[in-house]
């Protein structure tokens, strides 16, 4: 296409050896496809707790200033001891951001497999996806059906993937029912629809009575709220009644993945057969797969020795699974786009606006039920 633009907007995000952490803006030269790659021009971005890991990193966002450099947003904050020696790997490098988006091709290499693309709308995974145009090889983007809205197509990745991701763990390794944490969330939802359509017992946390109606209203059977006084008990009962072994935690911090471990071991003693002072022989697992409390995770052992507690990673578990498991799972969240995988936002922003500080404030709140989509 002749009229493309010269230069593309992209946002960066710079850690400074004094300290301080800098997003801004940089227009760079557009870029021009290589023979197996093409140009897309991006048409929704949504913002996922693990972009806002790469955005802010470690920066006390309470220190947070705005201003601007050539006429375009710049957001500033302060980076405290501990976070620099976290940050220490990105010091003095300017690094895009995005993990995911959906776009329309308007130019291709000369491969046939790029040129099949041209004038397509794509789902896109690759990383550096808040920016006005993203040129990548074709294998990191996904055909969509003809007629797809930009919103449906913007998270085909992230959140349907892990969500099936979690029920592939399941079955690979042996459990039959599942505890999901934060499950108010739109990954929330996609679980709660794939484990109604698969039959897959699941016991779902989250911390309100707004989040246990919003989840009830789609068809979850157990849903807990984890500020009730008796939640410990009616978690046991849960877990009891589904056999859940396996559990899937976003917050990270706290109390709540021992509490799970604790209320599957309790589950698992009233099953038992004759008392051991090791406690049950079934093994428990859960994984923490978010940071939504980045405080220390806080274990109380009162689960016996057969369990584990462990990090989980989408790209890894792809990695591991295979490229069988992977394409069926790809082809299933666009055979169910708009129905088990459909994603709500909140609010829609535009690429300048999401360095605008009141608004950079409220989503990285990370507050459930509220998700933001840049529309550049």
């Amino acid at each position: 296409m002749s009229d493309l633009p010269a230069t593309n907007l992209v946002m960066l995000t710079l850690i400074k050896p004094e300290g301080e952490l800098e997003v801004f803006f940089e227009r760079r030269p557009m870029p021009q496809p290589q023979p197996h790659e093409v140009l897309v021009k991006i048409l929704a971005t949504p913002i996922n707790p693990s972009d806002l890991g790469l955005l802010f990193g470690a920066a006390d966002m309470t220190t947070a200033r705005a201003s601007t450099r050539d006429g375009l947003p710049v957001i500033t904050a302060d980076v405290p001891p501990p976070g620099m020696r976290a940050m220490a790997g990105r010091l003095g490098e300017a690094l895009p951001i995005g993990n995911e988006s959906c776009g329309l091709v308007v130019q291709a290499g000369d491969s046939p497999e790029a040129q099949a693309l041209l004038g397509k709308t794509v789902a896109l995974l690759g990383g550096e996806m808040y920016a006005e145009y993203r040129c990548l090889p074709v294998q990191m983007a996904m055909p969509l059906p003809e007629g797809t809205d930009p919103v449906d197509g913007a998270s085909c990745f992230v959140n349907p993937l892990t969500s099936l991701a979690f029920t592939e763990t399941m079955r690979m390794e042996g459990h039959s029912a599942i505890v999901h944490t934060a499950a108010a969330s739109n990954l929330g939802q996609m679980l709660v629809r794939i484990c109604a359509k698969d039959g897959i017992p699941l016991v779902n946390i989250v911390r309100s009575e707004a989040q246990a109606a919003l989840l009830k209203g789609i068809g979850a059977q157990h849903v807990l709220n984890s500020g009730d006084a008796d939640f410990r008990d009616r978690l046991t009962d849960a877990l009891t009644e589904t056999g859940a072994t396996i559990g899937f935690d976003a917050i990270g911090g706290g109390k709540l993945a021992g509490q799970i471990l604790a209320a599957m071991e309790a589950a698992a003693v009233k099953r038992m057969a004759s008392y051991s002072r090791y406690g049950s022989d079934t093994f428990k697992q859960v994984y923490i797969y978010g940071g939504l409390d980045m405080g220390p995770t806080i274990l109380t052992r009162s689960f016996g020795f057969s369990w584990a507690l462990s990090g989980f990673l989408l790209t890894p578990f792809m990695q591991k699974a295979g490229a069988e498991v992977v394409a069926r799972m790809r082809q299933r969240v666009v055979d169910e786009l708009t129905t088990t995988f459909k994603s709500h936002y909140s609010h829609e922003i535009s690429l300048t606006d999401a360095l605008n500080l009141d608004i950079a404030h409220a989503y990285n709140a990370k507050r459930t039920g509220e998700k933001y989509l840049i529309r550049p």
